[in-house]
């Protein structure tokens, strides 16, 4: 039931005029970034991924929306228990009387009954950083409830031991008169004699027990295309979960990408720090840096600074939207362990740089001489 005291539309971002396409894109957006498989054990982000989904179960059904709009906008009209109660109190009934007044009007307009649908599937496939920035071919494999194949998913034996429902002629919806607050309406509903089905199964299939579905498994194999990322996902119509009467829901597949031990992804851009020597740095020199199959050279010129980047064009990620690049950051790697003779080594050579030969330290210290008055030295 939809709670009229948490405002959905703030909870999936969207403004009250949204477009259900609105609210399917910003859903989807959502439910990737909280969705569980990608938070374990973030007991916020499972809370905060079933609001989305709560939020989304009301505002993309039409009719669900506007009871919840109704709600919002007369907060009071839950007869005795007041504001913030939701759609139920008071007078026993109310959730029932804003349905029938949506459904039709007031006083004799009837809701069109929806088919029922089964409920959708979300599996999440692991890939490799470079399966993903690759592509390639992945088996998914899971349980669902399927058509029965016995019995083509009717639940009658052989597929055709049964009769039009004679209560509903075979629609499997019947009207049902109230009398409400707002006068009489006629709410129509799923018929009681063949559980909204339109069919009176006259023998019961043996294999699913006359339910239409049976447990299995399923499994397919997908082309995963290069350059798909962790916001991708692919859906398949029809693999969800099947329902007796009604249309199977649909398989929604995610994808878990591994990280790699040194590459860094940002869209179609790839990244790398790469530690090089104080010599190299100085001096300049080649060094290997990490590209998606294998490594490449670059070639450093002399007197880089730490931190400086590098940007080989066409060396990212290949996608159909076009090619990123690769960036390289280098870092000087300062040894940790010298021996005496390496240390009077390094302090004859460090007393051998005159100051203006190092230009961020000059830059420096005569900021620091117009600042603050003071002299420095090479520090």
């Amino acid at each position: 039931m939809a709670d009229s005291k948490k405002n959905y539309y703030d909870i999936l971002g969207v403004p009250k005029t949204a477009t259900a396409d609105q609210i399917k894109s910003a859903y989807r957006k959502l439910a990737k970034q909280y969705h569980p498989d990608f938070h374990p054990g973030d007991k916020e982000c499972a809370e905060k991924f079933k609001e989305i989904n709560e939020a989304n179960e009301v505002l993309s059904d039409e009719n669900k929306r506007k009871q919840y709009d109704f709600a919002l906008e007369h907060p009071n009209m839950g007869g005795g228990a007041g504001a913030g109660q939701g759609f139920s109190g008071g007078f026993g009934g109310f959730e029932d009387i804003i349905s029938s007044m949506f459904g039709g009007g007031f006083g004799g307009g009837a809701r069109q009954p929806q088919t029922p649908r089964g409920a959708d599937i979300e599996q999440t496939v692991n890939l490799s950083f470079l399966d993903a920035i690759k592509g390639c071919t992945k088996t998914v494999r899971y349980t669902r409830n399927e058509p029965c194949q016995a019995c083509s998913g009717t639940g009658a034996k052989g597929g055709t031991a049964f009769q039009k429902c004679a209560r509903c002629g075979g629609s499997g919806r019947v009207k049902f008169q109230q009398d409400t607050l707002f006068g009489r309406t006629i709410q129509v509903g799923a018929c009681p004699d063949c559980n909204g089905t339109g069919k009176k199964v006259l023998e019961k299939c043996p294999e699913c027990k006359g339910k239409g579905f049976v447990r299995g498994e399923t499994s397919f194999t997908v082309n995963i295309p290069a350059g798909v990322d962790r916001d991708s996902s692919l859906r398949k119509r029809g693999y969800g979960q099947a329902v007796t009467g009604g249309e199977n829901g649909d398989l929604y597949v995610y994808f878990r990408i591994e990280p790699h031990k040194i590459l860094r992804r940002e869209d179609k851009d790839l990244y790398a720090t790469v530690p090089i020597s104080y010599k190299t740095a100085v001096m300049g020199g080649k060094i290997q840096v990490p590209a998606v199959d294998d490594t490449i050279e670059l070639n450093i010129p002399a007197g880089t600074a730490s931190g400086t980047r590098f940007t080989l064009r066409g060396r990212g990620v290949r996608t159909v939207n076009g090619t990123g690049n690769l960036i390289i950051t280098v870092e000087i790697d300062v040894p940790s362990r010298l021996s005496r003779e390496q240390v009077k080594k390094l302090q004859d050579y460090e007393d051998s740089i005159p100051l203006k030969s190092c230009d961020g330290m000059q830059k420096y210290a005569n900021n620091v001489s117009a600042v603050y008055g003071k002299t420095l030295e090479k520090q």
